[in-house]
């Protein structure tokens, strides 16, 4: 659920007003942002099958490490810990930490029966995949609320502010866009992991938005 994780991080900003964006986005994007890296190490295995579900070709084989339940809490724990640990900021590190484990519960509600409970466990999946209409929906309709609050929550810092936003819902929108193209036949979990690497370019896009706006709250 690519649109709905950037969602929780933009709603953050209500509940979290000290933290930066960049921070808020990288909490409930993490599990994505550790997957290529364990995909590269070869912990986790994804292969394109198409017709797995509607929406996505993506076989995730085996993540157990970056999403099962087991290690999202624990992975949640940690973020939590280390964000409270750096910046004193126990009602932030709280949002943060419930963030990474949104990741989890947004995943449960769209993937197929194939997110873990814990490493060798069963396989959870309420799969709303299976529609794309209903997936495109919730998509938006996640995004569009996250992006409401936080536009409630900040003003921009000149004209660099809208800038900074817009080109950033522009940037997202399109690669959600592309990525219900099914992939190029042949394509293996290498490239598959190389292509996820590029959401860590969300990271520094976030740090400067948030350069470029103020908090109103």
């Amino acid at each position: 659920m690519f649109l709905g994780h950037i969602a929780v991080g933009l709603a953050g900003k209500r509940l979290a007003p000290r933290a930066s964006l960049a921070t808020l986005l990288f909490a409930p994007m993490f599990l994505d942002l550790l997957w290529p890296i364990f995909l590269l190490l070869g912990w986790e295995q994804v292969r394109v099958d198409p017709g797995n579900t509607a929406f996505t070709p993506l076989d995730f084989e085996n993540y157990p490490w970056s999403h099962s339940l087991h290690m999202t809490l624990f992975w949640s724990g940690l973020v939590g810990v280390v964000f409270r640990a750096v910046t004193r900021n126990t009602r932030g590190a709280i949002w943060i930490g419930s963030a990474v484990a949104s990741h989890w519960v947004m995943d449960w509600i769209t993937h197929r029966p194939d997110l873990p409970l814990w490493p060798g466990g069963p396989e959870v999946g309420l799969g709303l995949w299976n529609s794309v209409p209903a997936t495109f929906i919730v998509e938006i309709v996640l995004f569009v609320a996250g992006l409401w609050l936080y536009l409630r929550d900040t003003r921009p810092r000149g004209s660099r502010g809208r800038l900074s936003l817009w080109s950033f819902v522009a940037g997202v929108s399109l690669i959600y866009l592309i990525n219900l193209a099914p992939p190029p036949a042949g394509t293996g979990p290498r490239t598959i992991a190389l292509m996820a690497l590029a959401l860590w370019l969300l990271i520094p896009w976030t740090w400067w938005i948030d350069s470029t706006r103020r908090t109103v709250r």
